[in-house]
């Protein structure tokens, strides 16, 4: 019993736990050889707990840090102090984190702190633009200094760790769990709640195209979330009886407020609570396009083969504009509105995007991972 490797898995938000899901399961299949401890900080609450319920994941610790409106510093503070005895009293050998919150990044100091070995997963992602996005790009970059194993989803990302001196021989590419998660997610019978949605969209009977957006960053708040919904609104009038766009709107009230005031009352868009994440992928293979800020979305679409246009002006996942699955057109109204009728208009071009090859892996990613871990030993 002794001998068995202690890891604990960190995380806090939804994009974090649909990756971390297939991961999880993969160390649980090794029970005979690993202790595995799951540590939620809850730093999102609602759309935490609809993940763990999907993947059938009950965290072992349960910080249930969120509180309403909090800062970065206070949350940063929280998950210092409440997260130090846990490391302290569990004594892993391996901390396992994913990707780029405030979560990923106070997570690795505290290992550090504690001298524990941390694996990285989703590592080597870089716009090499500190503000955008803001906070991620810091805090990926912060895990990646402290980081012993660092799970890199592309060989672009692998080369990015090169380049600021990681060795070779503590980067593993595993492609990216977000993959498995989704391959795990689309295999589930397509949820009420998204059949309703569909019908009420009149994406079912075939009389309309369904858009998808997201739209949340940090960086977006204020003006770039504003000239978004203007471009959204426009779209609407354009294709008036052509699309729908559902928008499931995030709970930040730097986002409601604007969303509901350009949005409320359009006809063809939809704006609905944040989904869970399982009818959010079954919206996701039923659209003709997606307009989107988030980052796991960029992974998922190019699997599902919709189309993808990016509201940011950089992203770290360039390997999806690369390969053809995604295009970034920022914050503009125009630029917005210009690519997305090109690709609602032009089959063709549709078409192109749709069948370019999602470079982000194959569904294997988790046991990569893990196989890392145990060849790693202590």
């Amino acid at each position: 019993m002794d001998d068995k490797l202690r890891v604990i898995v960190i995380f806090g938000t939804r994009p974090e736990a649909v990756k971390m899901a297939p991961v999880i399961k993969a160390l649980q299949n090794q029970a005979d050889k690993i202790e595995t401890c799951v540590c939620v900080t809850a730093q999102h609450r609602e759309m935490l707990d609809q993940v763990l319920s999907a993947f059938q994941i009950q965290p072992d610790i349960d910080l249930d840090l969120m509180t309403h409106d909090q800062s970065l510093a206070q949350l940063t503070a929280r998950i210092f102090s409440d997260l130090d005895p846990v490391l302290a009293n569990f004594k892993p050998d391996w901390l396992l984190i994913q990707g780029d919150t405030t979560t990923v990044m106070a997570a690795a100091i505290l290992g550090y702190y504690h001298q524990i070995k941390i694996g990285h997963v989703e590592a080597g992602l870089r716009t090499h633009d500190k503000w955008q996005p803001f906070p991620e790009e810091i805090n990926r970059r912060i895990a990646g200094v402290v980081a012993d194993l660092h799970f890199a989803p592309t060989r672009n990302n692998h080369q990015n760790l090169i380049r600021e001196g990681i060795p070779d021989q503590a980067i593993k590419i595993t492609g990216n769990p977000a993959i498995d998660a989704l391959q795990i997610i689309s295999q589930q019978p397509l949820p009420s709640q998204a059949v309703s949605l569909l019908e009420e969209a009149g994406v079912t009977s075939g009389q309309r195209r369904l858009v998808l957006v997201t739209a949340h960053r940090r960086e977006n708040f204020g003006q770039p979330i504003r000239q978004i919904c203007q471009a959204l609104k426009q779209l609407a009038q354009v294709y008036q009886d052509e699309i729908s766009i559902i928008y499931p709107v995030h709970l930040n009230p730097n986002i409601q407020e604007p969303v509901n005031e350009i949005l409320s009352g359009v006809e063809n868009i939809h704006l609905l609570p944040p989904l869970d994440y399982l009818p959010l992928v079954h919206l996701m293979r039923h659209a003709t396009l997606i307009l989107t800020d988030s980052g796991g979305i960029q992974e998922e679409a190019p699997s599902l083969g919709v189309p993808t246009l990016v509201l940011r002006e950089r992203t770290e996942r360039q390997e999806g504009v690369a390969a053809g699955t995604l295009k970034l057109v920022g914050t503009d109204p125009d630029q917005i509105v210009t690519e997305a009728m090109y690709l609602l208009d032009d089959p063709k071009a549709h078409a192109a995007m749709a069948g370019a090859i999602n470079p982000y892996g194959d569904g294997h990613a988790a046991e990569r991972i893990v196989a890392a871990l145990l060849a790693a030993g202590e």
